[in-house]
């Protein structure tokens, strides 16, 4: 039974009329007797009454009038929930993305005006189990090289900084060795924590952190206050410092992070390839 044949039944019951009916549904009329007469084979019932002057509802066509209403209504409101699915994106990201968003995000609109945009700040694991449980539709995040059930795909590259206090010894530096920062104390924020020294490690400091901070801005603090205490920071989060108490200061050797997309697995189609295209960096400056 399609809904297009309840349609043209309903269509029919309001008018009393084959030929107003087609004309409201803008197709010619023998189309309309077609479907109702297939209509009536598939449920056994005679649902109008037609003679050359009038048309009535039978006793089964207005029992059957009730149910068309109460599907095509069913019908139409499953309709409006795909379309809400489709045009609400839920973004799960953190402290330090917000100009990279905003781009982002003006990317994504130029492809699709319509869509909203719903952002979820969350620590990284709660923002990854968010993606797996159907909360979120995608989530941004440094470092991730494979998480299990979900699918991450790598979308921009960022510098990472050494933020060190005014009075640090090297604040004044253009540049600055992990060897030369060796003897001080790593601050890391605990929700970058993780991601932050295994870059480190990659490029060769092996020295344990010192605990984890809290959060961005209270490391930023801590080390404004503690001459050889230091952090590190991907640029994205460097430009938002705005602490006059620190100095951030390039890495040298080069050291990078890999920013992510990360979407569930079933979804790793278009939409992720659209939403990789509007955060990478050439389309985020």
């Amino acid at each position: 039974m399609e809904l297009r044949a309840l349609r043209y039944f309903v269509t029919v019951a309001d008018e009393l009329h084959f030929g107003r009916a087609a004309e409201r549904l803008h197709i010619a009329q023998p189309a309309v007797s077609q479907q109702i007469a297939r209509l009536e084979r598939e449920l056994g019932v005679r649902l109008l009454d037609r003679s050359p002057r009038r048309v009535r509802l039978t006793a089964a066509g207005r029992r059957v009038l009730d149910a068309a209403r109460t599907t095509l209504a069913a019908a139409n409101q499953v309709q409006l929930a795909a379309q809400q699915v489709m045009t609400t994106v839920r973004i799960g990201t953190a402290a330090g993305m917000t100009a990279r968003l905003e781009r982002g995000i003006d990317a994504l609109r130029a492809r699709a005006p319509e869509f909203d945009v719903v952002l979820v700040d969350l620590p990284v694991e709660v923002r990854l189990n968010a993606l797996r449980q159907g909360e979120l539709d995608l989530a941004l995040t440094r470092g991730a090289r494979s998480v299990p059930g979900l699918t991450v795909l790598p979308t921009w590259t960022e510098r990472l900084f050494a933020v060190v206090s005014k009075h640090h010894p090297a604040a004044q530096r253009s540049a600055v060795g992990l060897a030369d920062l060796a003897g001080d104390t790593l601050r890391v924020p605990a929700h970058e924590h993780d991601t932050v020294v295994a870059a480190l490690r990659d490029a060769g400091l092996h020295r344990r952190a010192g605990r984890p901070t809290g959060t961005l801005q209270d490391t930023i603090v801590e080390v404004g206050s503690e001459p050889r205490s230091w952090t590190v920071l991907p640029a994205d989060q460097v430009a938002e410092i705005r602490s006059s108490r620190v100095r951030a200061i390039p890495l040298e050797p080069a050291i990078t992070i890999t920013g992510c997309i990360v979407v569930g697995a079933e979804n790793a189609g278009n939409a992720a390839e659209c939403a990789v295209a509007a955060f990478r960096d050439d389309a985020t400056g």
